[in-house]
């Protein structure tokens, strides 16, 4: 979970990244729709893990990979957004957050399931 602090960061760093994204990151990726979906503190706010949604594309991995390989452009600018809000500025690390992706799976899932007549009858 973490303490309140780390919430308030995490929260601060999510609007801005996403605004960074929007504003740069069509040149490091194409038309890749990417956005921020969660930011995790480590207690000594040294680290940012920022975890990222990618739609549009068939390889989500290359995109967060070519993200990665732009780190310094990106932290530049959201140094730039945060640097009166935070004392020390954390470093950064993008991941892959497929939680939609496993919703979708388990919804076909369900829904295959569901043609089947496999789910059991409602009674039991």
């Amino acid at each position: 979970m973490g303490t309140k602090r780390q919430l308030q960061v995490g929260e601060l760093i999510k609007r801005n990244f996403g605004t960074v994204l929007q504003q740069q990151g069509g040149y490091i990726y194409g038309d890749a729709f990417v956005t921020c979906t969660n930011v995790k503190m480590t207690p000594d706010f040294g680290l940012a893990k920022i975890y990222v949604s990618v739609y549009n594309v068939e390889d989500k991995q290359t995109v967060v990979q070519l993200l990665n390989q732009h780190l310094h452009p990106l932290k530049s600018s959201l140094v730039h957004r945060i640097r009166k809000h935070v004392r020390r500025i954390p470093n950064i690390a993008i991941y892959l957050d497929d939680t939609l992706d496993e919703m979708y799976g388990l919804n076909a899932l369900f829904d295959r399931l569901h043609r089947e007549n496999k789910m059991g009858s409602e009674e039991e």
